[in-house]
């Protein structure tokens, strides 16, 4: 313990002096250095982002072969969905927690190659004819 008192006390005065000459830093210099320290760590996230939607498999939704021609809610969580794979049709019984296949089925030749705009209507449409039939106006 004396060594190191002894060790410690001719640095004593130097480590004094080099508390001082530190300026104090103002509010504006430390809320400039918090920002750009923000807008780094965003544009990190954002460029992360980008590469995964870029390079990992899955993130262009409609390319590849599988495609939704349709689906119907029969419940709160659950759907009935029919998915087009290369030429079949498959129909399928999607709850939250699993999906089942409900049958198959070769693909029509009268169905068009395009989604339908009628599998997933615009949001708030349903509200809009709940509200256009009980004030009596019907388009």
């Amino acid at each position: 313990m004396i060594r190191l008192a002894a060790i410690a006390l001719p640095i004593a005065p130097a480590l004094a002096s080099a508390a001082e000459t530190v300026p104090p830093s103002g509010t504006l210099t430390t809320l400039l250095q918090v920002l750009l320290g923000l807008g780094v760590v965003m544009a990190a996230i954002a460029g992360a982002a980008w590469l995964a939607r870029r390079y990992l498999p899955g993130g262009g939704m409609g390319s590849g072969p599988v495609r939704v021609v349709g689906g119907v809610m029969v419940g709160p969580k659950e759907r009935v969905v029919v998915v087009e794979v290369n030429d079949t049709w498959l129909v399928l019984g999607v709850t939250a927690t699993q999906v089942n296949e409900l049958h198959t089925l070769p693909r029509p030749a009268h169905a068009s190659t395009s989604t339908p705009s009628s599998v997933f209507p615009p949001p708030g449409s349903a509200l809009a004819r709940w509200l256009r039939a009980g004030s009596g106006r019907e388009s």
